[in-house]
């Protein structure tokens, strides 16, 4: 091929100018990656793998706002469980008032005595029930508009449930009682007694099982969120690594095309040794 002498016309700069800018866009794809540490950051480096970590990231938010709606149950429910147990250890002393209540053989002031212990007990039984709150909300009374908790927990429209207990009727009950005689004492105890025991240990088992499963679905939702991460990642993250690697590589070619570069251009400077 003839090789033309021409300072209009300089084919050698547009190859070194071409592979200069070449070059430089590689530089500034490998610079935007290791700034960034992905290597899709938007829609011009990916359409389609942008798209779908765009979908990924939704699922994730998704995940993320249904783990906080179970977190909030769990609260919910772990307070109510603490309450229902708090109100099942002071069932003990209650059930000794009753016993020493139910005994013929005490005297006229030690009833009373013991009456009052009983009254404090139970006010002490309804102050755990009030307090048992989390969020506005009170599984042990449902004399208080209390209603069973449904949370959602997953993606596909599944829920859980707390169930409300109505701890607060049964207490109401038990403090109403008279407990003047041996006989009446005795009663309680295998009356109202008996049914504050029971619903107690009911609603022990019931929101025990209830805040376990709340507390497994989380766990599952963070393993599924975990993986959900890392298959975004193997989408979108960039291998820093490699590019940085890249990075020195192209840094090393765009000075050897300015070089190129520079060299071609003085080229023409030759041609005037000719017209001296």
């Amino acid at each position: 091929m003839a090789v033309q002498n021409s300072i209009n016309t300089n084919p050698g700069v547009f190859v070194a100018l071409r592979t200069l800018n070449s070059v430089n866009r590689d530089l500034d794809v490998t610079q935007n990656r290791v700034s960034t540490g992905l290597k899709v950051s938007g829609a011009l480096d990916d359409a389609s793998n942008f798209s779908i970590a765009q979908g990924i990231r939704g699922e994730l938010k998704a995940i993320g706002a249904v783990t906080q709606g179970l977190n909030t149950a769990k609260g919910i429910g772990k307070v109510a469980t603490a309450g229902a147990t708090a109100v099942s250890d002071l069932l003990q002393n209650v059930r000794t008032k009753l016993t020493e209540l139910s005994n013929e053989g005490i005297t006229t002031a030690q009833r009373a005595i013991l009456s009052d212990d009983f009254n404090q007990l139970l006010s002490q039984a309804a102050n755990f029930i009030d307090n048992a709150v989390f969020n506005g909300v009170n599984l042990l009374d449902t004399a208080g508009a209390s209603t069973d908790i449904n949370t959602l927990s997953n993606l596909t429209g599944g829920t859980l449930t707390l169930t409300a207990q109505d701890l607060r009727t049964q207490v109401g009950s038990l403090a109403a009682v008279s407990t003047g005689s041996a006989s009446a004492a005795q009663a309680v105890l295998t009356t109202q007694y008996a049914a504050l025991e029971s619903v107690v240990n009911t609603a022990l088992g019931a929101l025990g099982a209830e805040v376990r499963a709340l507390e497994l679905q989380t766990s599952f939702l963070e393993q599924i969120s975990d993986a959900t991460e890392e298959g975004l990642g193997n989408i979108v993250d960039a291998d820093l690594a490699r590019e940085s690697a890249r990075l020195t590589a192209l840094q090393v070619q765009q000075q050897l095309s300015i070089q190129t570069l520079g060299i071609a251009n003085q080229r023409p400077q030759g041609l005037l040794g000719l017209f001296r």
